[in-house]
């Protein structure tokens, strides 16, 4: 009643559901990795699960993607209950509209509402899967250097009701088996993607049931409540402070001088609130690379969350309370504009975006923050093609995730190696090069890090990765990748240093090399192999401050050379690597510090 206060949160049940309720994401999340058929999902685990309430805010997400999740579930499901305010039980609504909170098109999302047996409306549940192929004007989910939606191609489903009483409906499906090239492998990823919403459906129903909705419904807020006073004493422990700061993608097909990106980042810790102005950047460009609602601002929540440096703090619509970004339309990093092309939206603007918002906060907040996470989508994590010799030369199209790197330096810990970009947070996985094999008729040369290439500081960045690979005997393979950082590198943070730049280049069969363009489709046929080159990531802190003990690491794995361990990180070693007696000379390393302090 009015003038009472709250109830008192039950800790103890509040713990119980929170448990129960991402317990039942990872089992929509497990059944989407096992059954689905494109190496996209069940290899590289591009794909995410997440549970809303009934007013699309976002509760449970398990090992989810940020760039799936964080702004844009909550857009899909209010799309989806303005587009059909009736919803039943049985529904499922297919829907990967750009313009309407999802991330690009390649990302099929099954939005499945969770309806009570008195026909009331409890949940949501979504399922979001990164689609081998989208029906594309060419064989990629990722068309950088196409002008608009329709020269994109895809595909776009706005909150299209694909089944009724728990029947798919067929005109749906007639269109993506005729349009998608894989319509097989498409058809096995749609049944994964509905299982998984389908299991989380059932398993919420028995939850209420058990429970009682009212009693989930309580547990809702309290949850949020708690999480909100998370993310606000983990803000309070920063510095109040501002910073505006710029990034920038290389130029492109459409943007000849690239794409400058201005993130104004504002840490109040009084009030216990960060804000991130997107606003002052360019409209929408001519080309792939546009942002959509969801990823610019996910893009700008998840270095928050990975800048705080506390992982106690839940994240979900109750933490957002305290985030706020503002976002504008027809803006490339803002709300996108039809028809303007949003094919690239989860990677490479994106990550131009989040680095300049983690580094902004290390630069407020001493001790936070992170360095920049390495540009992607070099030819190591391309999409591939062509027509497979071994089965009766049937279609195949995936991407492939064979050497990419690229972790940021933190205030504690080195980078990630496998991180992938900062939208993903590392939440997928680097293929295994068996596997690629046996899927594709594809050959992978080799895969190795690229020696001093990491962004040096008190905390590295992560070492480029290089490949190489090719395609097999009587085949031809195509690879079509939309890379970023060839000119602008991952940057460090407070002293540390820039990581090594992205690079592709094809080794024809006389065993020259030649470079290829950042944005390319290259054809390769038996003999020629394409040879790709990460990003490395940025480093945190003064180099010269790093623990010789990690220096002499990273000399010992062969991920610096003795040349850079003295130069950059001033260490000073004693024996051999030839016979393991390579060690430190203390004395030596701290005169030799002292003089390279001295010497800058």
């Amino acid at each position: 009643m009015h003038g009472q206060s709250p109830p008192r949160r039950d800790g103890v049940k509040t713990a119980i559901l929170a448990s129960r309720f991402e317990s039942i994401a990872r089992k929509m999340q497990n059944t989407l990795f096992r059954t689905a058929r494109s190496g996209i999902l069940n290899t590289a685990h591009d794909f995410s699960c997440v549970i809303l309430t009934a007013d699309c805010r976002l509760l449970a997400a398990a090992e989810s993607l940020p760039s799936h999740t964080l702004v844009g579930p909550d857009i899909m499901c209010r799309t989806v209950k303005d587009y059909h305010p009736h919803l039943k039980a049985g529904d499922c609504f297919l829907h990967n509209s750009p313009y309407e909170g999802n991330s690009h098109a390649a990302d099929h999302c099954l939005i499945a509402p969770v309806v009570d047996d008195q026909g009331v409306l409890r949940f949501f549940v979504l399922a979001k899967a990164h689609q081998a192929d989208c029906g594309n004007s060419r064989p990629t989910t990722y068309l950088g250097d196409v002008a608009d939606l329709y020269e994109e191609g895809a595909l776009i489903f706005s909150a299209a009701r694909v089944q009724t009483a728990y029947k798919d409906n067929q005109d749906i499906i007639r269109m993506c088996r005729a349009r998608i090239r894989v319509p097989e492998q498409w058809w096995g990823d749609y049944l994964a993607t509905l299982g998984s919403v389908r299991i989380g459906e059932r398993e919420l129903l028995e939850l209420g049931r058990s429970f009682g909705w009212g009693e989930l419904e309580t547990y809702a807020e309290a949850w949020f409540d708690y999480s909100e006073e998370k993310m606000a004493e983990a803000i309070s422990r920063l510095p109040s402070g501002r910073r505006v700061l710029e990034s920038a993608h290389d130029p492109f097909p459409g943007v000849p001088v690239g794409i400058p990106v201005r993130v104004d980042v504002v840490i109040d810790a009084e009030a216990g609130r960060i804000g991130v102005d997107l606003t002052d950047n360019p409209d929408c460009q001519p080309c792939g690379l546009n942002l959509t609602e969801g990823t610019s601002m996910s893009a700008a929540m998840v270095a928050i969350y990975n800048g705080l440096i506390d992982h106690t703090v839940p994240v979900n619509a109750g933490s957002f309370r305290r985030i706020d970004v503002k976002v504008r339309e027809n803006c490339c990093v803002g709300i996108p504009k039809h028809p303007f092309s949003c094919s690239v939206a989860t990677t490479n603007l994106a990550d131009r975006v989040s680095n300049p918002v983690q580094r902004a906060i290390a630069e407020i907040a001493p001790g936070f923050g992170m360095a920049e996470t390495g540009p992607i989508q070099p030819p190591g994590m391309g999409v591939i093609s062509g027509l497979d010799p071994r089965n009766e030369n049937e279609p195949f199209v995936n991407q492939i995730h064979v050497a990419v790197t690229g972790g940021a330096g933190t205030p504690v810990t080195d980078g990630f190696l496998s991180i992938i970009h900062a939208g993903n947070a590392g939440m997928c996985r680097i293929d295994c090069i068996e596997v690629d094999e046996l899927h594709h008729p594809i050959i992978i040369k080799s895969r190795c890090l690229v020696p001093d290439t990491e962004g040096a500081g008190s905390f590295r960045g992560a070492p480029s990765a290089r490949a190489e690979f090719g395609p097999a005997e009587d085949c031809t393979l195509k690879v079509l990748y939309t890379a970023d950082g060839t000119i602008t590198p991952a940057l460090g943070a407070r002293g540390g240093t820039a990581g090594g730049k992205s690079r592709a280049q094809k080794r024809e069969r006389d065993g020259s090399l030649t470079d290829l363009p950042p944005c390319h489709g290259a054809v390769l046929e038996p003999g020629e192999w394409i040879v790709s080159y990460s990003s490395g990531g940025g480093g945190y802190g003064a180099p010269l401050r790093r623990d010789p003990e990690r220096v002499l690491h990273d000399l010992r794995e062969g991920w610096i050379t003795p040349e850079r361990a003295r130069s950059i990180y001033g260490l000073v070693t004693t024996g051999a690597a030839d016979d393991d007696s390579l060690g430190i000379d203390r004395a030596a390393t701290e005169a030799l510090r002292m003089t390279l302090t001295t010497s800058t």
